[in-house]
């Protein structure tokens, strides 16, 4: 009996040993340091030790056996967090219902998705990896950590992190459950009262299982409701315990479902694209609401034919928490070029400039007191560049989560990146010849990478 103990124990440790994600131990020597909340810090030393940052200085001597890099003349910013992402899982709509609540993007993470490493040469460290937008309530997304490099899909998850949701108005929920399909709604008032009635019912699948909890004190026959997943998750976010991510363009909506979450006693609420947030500002400064916008994409279909660059700034100005998402994989690789746009036109200052891709972004995700700035005691995700990042020619040199390098420009291996052979003539590219260029675009030759790797 006492060896199989030893040994339940022995295989218990072993699980649970296997569940904690890796960490690393650096210390980054002479760099400028963007700290985002805690100012700029010039010729400053950073240590972290197992995945925290411990010290932040200058002149810090490492521990025994710890990494040391010399970023001289570099900029140390916070690892960057992406509030809109879709990438480490494949089908992203549950699109059999209008409300579909119960499903979630967590169970089918891939760890070997190649945007994963693209996102991470951006300087991505943290992503909010999001259902689709096809119902008015759709699924569960998941906030993962880029530990890229582990066959482990439970790697990805940032443990703990708060639960999210996602929800959806105009189009997407109307057109994917509209006319021909039999299923409600059909218009953006219908949108608002899906929601409506999945709160409602909610309500009431709980207050049902608290009355069934009462009577079982006294009562051991009680029989219980049915279980409902579905109204379950619903009910919590009632509750508070899930943070509603919800698409949106038109100012209308966004102050319908302020209203709707209003009535509910929701609070737990942040805006995705919210392309007219700006002409409610207030409103959502005023409910709370986070809102997490594009730098300078629209009119790519009729219901956001008009927004604004200066969304983000004045959203910021209004007093809302606003970050700059991707909605994108190739986008996510270049957020700090879309925060410079932001601040270009918004005259925001370095920190509220990069505050939208870092610590404002973790705030939306309940995360803030882990990651999102430079301070002592979080979460130890860095993006090292070679000039500022809010300059149009920074270029990310190395990207760490968790105190591990996870991109090294110059020392990853060379079988990661495409190599032209030098002895191989290049071809004259001649942009009057239409078909040699049809042929680049196709991929049908190597020229056209040549030339962007060069």
């Amino acid at each position: 009996m006492k060896n199989s103990l030893l040994l339940l124990s022995f295989l218990l440790l072993g699980v649970w040993s296997f569940a904690q994600p890796r960490t690393g131990s650096i210390l980054l020597k002479n760099g400028n340091v963007l700290t985002v909340t805690k100012g700029a810090l010039q010729n400053t030393d950073v240590l972290i030790v197992n995945g925290k940052f411990t010290q932040i200085g200058k002149n810090i001597v490492a521990p025994a056996g710890t990494k040391v890099v010399d970023v001289t003349g570099k900029f140390v910013m916070p690892g960057i967090i992406d509030a809109h992402s879709h990438i480490a899982i494949d089908a992203v709509n549950e699109g059999t219902a209008p409300v579909t609540a119960e499903v979630w993007v967590g169970d089918a993470l891939d760890p070997l998705d190649i945007s994963i490493y693209r996102a991470l040469a951006g300087g991505v460290t943290s992503v909010h990896t999001m259902h689709g937008s096809a119902n008015a309530i759709g699924g569960q997304c998941e906030t993962i950590k880029l530990r890229y490099g582990s066959y482990n899909p439970e790697d990805l998850r940032m443990e703990g992190a708060p639960r999210t949701i996602k929800f959806a108005l105009g189009e997407n929920p109307m057109r994917s459950h509209g006319e021909g399909r039999g299923i409600q709604p059909r218009t953006r008032m219908g949108v608002e009262q899906v929601i409506r009635k999945a709160f409602a019912e909610a309500k009431d699948y709980d207050a049902a299982w608290a009355k069934y909890h009462a009577e079982k004190a006294s009562n051991p026959r009680a029989l219980p409701p049915v279980y409902n997943r579905r109204l379950e998750t619903v009910a919590d976010i009632l509750k508070g315990n899930i943070i509603i991510h919800c698409h949106s363009y038109r100012a209308d909506e966004i102050y319908m479902l302020l209203n709707v979450c209003r009535d509910f006693g929701v609070k737990k609420l942040c805006f995705q694209h919210v392309n007219e947030g700006f002409k409610v500002a207030p409103e959502l400064a005023d409910f709370g609401a986070g809102a997490s916008v594009f730098a300078d994409w629209w009119a790519y279909k009729f219901e956001v034919y008009y927004s604004t660059a200066y969304n983000a700034a004045i959203l910021t100005r209004n007093g809302v928490v606003t970050s700059i998402n991707s909605d994108d994989a190739e986008l996510m690789r270049h957020l700090y070029h879309e925060a410079a746009k932001s601040q270009h036109f918004g005259d925001l200052s370095d920190d509220e400039a990069l505050a939208l891709i870092t610590i404002n972004p973790a705030k939306q995700l309940g995360v803030e007191n882990r990651i999102g700035s430079i301070e002592v005691g979080k979460e130890g995700d860095v993006a090292v560049f070679d000039q500022h990042p809010l300059s149009v020619y920074a270029i990310p040199q190395l990207t760490i989560v968790d105190g591990i390098i996870r991109f090294d420009r110059q020392n990853d291996k060379k079988d990661m990146r495409l190599e032209v052979d030098p002895a191989q003539p290049i071809p004259a590219f001649n942009m009057e010849d239409h078909e040699h260029v049809d042929r680049c675009m196709q991929g049908t030759e190597d020229l056209w990478y040549y030339l962007f790797d060069h």
